[in-house]
């Protein structure tokens, strides 16, 4: 493994540290979608869901129906509009136009965001904190053990209450959340419970980045990749260089709801000692920061190593396979951009 000195900051020397009230002004769309809206998605003529998907949150979004026909009778606002499809289909743009399109107020965040919110401020806390708002949106909506399954339950619920409407987004139907991970039938009513609260609506589609999981990722020489962190510093940008396994030792010192403010405003961050992951705890957890990482934008490049390759073929083939397929979407374009 090829590890480098080097005298960059390092984000494993850097803790987030973050308020209630600084939790929750952060709910906000990440950077990738400032801009994002329903006039800038355009959808595929081949894949007529694109079209579909996009007249139903426009429709969501100023608290309408779509009506199905020229006669018929338009179906009553769902509380909830869900957004299925395979990762790079264009969900999160179309989540975030929802948001800058409501009128009223609004948080959005990922799901761990919003785990990490019941964290930091307990779960009643939380509900008060969120009632407060006219709409949720919940980006990745992910099911990864029981705990966050009932809790998520609960949270729905309670808000519902309070006349909170939801738009969420992920790569599974609600139905089948948590397959393939533990056991959905023990949490069936839950799960269930979930999915009623929600329109949902299927996105076809190839993977706007067209990246493949197979495609040849690009392997950087240390020379080249200390110059390109030279190059960044010249160019007035934010840059760090971290070896890998002390960026995951960090990271497991954080909570997942940090990510987003470890890697806020960073430009470029250049990996040393990268090597395949065979830990599914250390797995999921950089899939989390990648998650981060992409919706900031950060361009990352790994010394001697192919990024793209980073998950071990039992995890790209396992019941987080989604997840880890978008995050090597993710990870592609992170490094190409650089």
């Amino acid at each position: 493994m090829a590890t480098f000195d080097t005298d960059y900051p390092q984000l494993a020397n850097f803790t987030p540290s973050v308020s209630t009230s600084e939790l929750l002004s952060e709910l906000v769309p990440p950077r990738e979608f400032f801009e994002a809206s329903f006039a800038n998605y355009i959808p595929h003529q081949e894949y007529e869901s694109q079209s579909t998907a996009l007249a139903e949150a426009k429709a969501f979004a100023a608290g309408k129906s779509v009506s199905k026909g020229l006669f018929s009778k338009k179906e009553p606002t769902p509380a909830g509009i869900y957004l299925d499809g395979g990762f790079g289909v264009g969900k999160t743009h179309l989540l975030a136009a929802i948001w800058h399109g409501f009128k009223g107020k609004k948080v959005f965040g990922s799901f761990i965001a919003y785990t990490g919110l019941i964290g930091a401020l307990s779960f009643a806390e939380a509900v008060k904190a969120l009632s407060k708002f006219d709409l949720v949106c919940i980006d990745e909506f992910e099911l990864d053990d029981p705990g966050d399954t009932m809790m998520m339950s609960r949270l729905l619920n309670e808000l519902e209450k309070h006349g909170v409407r939801f738009a969420a987004t992920s790569n599974t139907p609600p139905n089948a959340l948590g397959e393939g991970r533990f056991a959905a039938t023990d949490f069936a009513r839950e799960i269930h419970g979930i999915a009623d609260r929600f329109k949902i609506l299927r996105i076809d589609g190839e993977d706007h980045r067209h990246r493949p999981v197979n495609i040849a990722g690009r392997k950087d020489a240390l020379d080249a990749v200390q110059g390109w962190l030279a190059e960044g510093a010249g160019n007035g940008e934010k840059v760090y260089a971290d070896n890998f396994d002390g960026l995951l030792k960090h990271l497991s010192t954080i909570h997942p709801s940090r990510y987003g403010r470890l890697v806020a405003g960073i430009d470029r961050l250049a990996l040393g000692g990268v090597h395949l992951l065979t830990d599914q705890v250390d797995a999921l957890r950089f899939v989390a920061f990648i998650d981060r990482a992409y919706e900031s934008q950060v361009k990352i490049r790994a010394v001697e190593f192919v990024m793209t390759e980073i998950f071990s073929p039992e995890y790209l083939s396992g019941g987080y396979r989604k997840k880890y397929l978008r995050a090597v979407s993710r990870i592609g374009a992170l490094t190409d951009a650089a």
